[in-house]
């Protein structure tokens, strides 16, 4: 496979296992309309972000497919139907660069401070396991609502909470003290 398809079946792999749960790879959007898709991706982001955003999903090959090629920077997917409930994202360049570090158990790009929408809401995670696939003694679970991250800022986040089991009604950093620590911001 060639490098930028690799890259971006990574991308397209990031988007479906979710910001904070591994799951199994469905193809996103099995039982939805390509308009549809479209329509829960963009749900993902400010109006402004979404309608210029270039739009993907996976299909039933593994596959990742453009729905809509966007022109500012930013890529959504809609809502991963294996995840526990809506979870559509977007994310800038950097933010997918960080994505696809945190897949691959790699370190996340130096110097590189992205950014990702989830203003449907977002899956439960563990707040300090970056691989966690679902709850158990000792992960520290979490509910997330609507929130928007910041990715790429290990070390820059002095004076928000980094505790294992945060109150997720304000900011603060999730997967604390890993390469892939990021802050979450509330937003509804």
């Amino acid at each position: 496979m060639e490098d930028s398809r690799r890259a971006k079946w990574r991308s397209a792999r990031w988007w479906c296992l979710g910001v904070a749960v591994v799951l199994p790879l469905p193809a996103l959007g099995a039982d939805m309309s390509e308009a549809e898709m479209i329509k829960s991706a963009e749900a993902a982001a400010p109006a402004a972000i979404a309608r210029d955003a270039t739009i993907v999903s996976v299909g039933h090959d593994g596959k990742m497919q453009v729905l809509r090629k966007g022109a500012n920077g930013f890529t959504c997917m809609p809502d991963n139907p294996a995840s526990p409930g809506p979870d559509p994202m977007c994310g800038d360049a950097n933010a997918m660069a960080w994505a696809e570090a945190w897949i691959e158990h790699q370190p996340p790009p130096a110097g590189k401070v992205g950014f990702m929408y989830m203003l449907a809401t977002g899956s439960d995670a563990s707040n300090t396991d970056p691989y966690a696939e679902g709850p158990a003694p000792g992960n520290h679970w979490i509910e997330t609502g609507s929130h928007v991250m910041v990715v790429g800022a290990k070390g820059m986040m002095d004076g928000y909470p980094r505790t294992a089991d945060p109150v997720t009604a304000q900011p603060y950093v999730m997967w604390p003290d890993t390469p892939y620590e990021h802050l979450m911001l509330p937003v509804r």
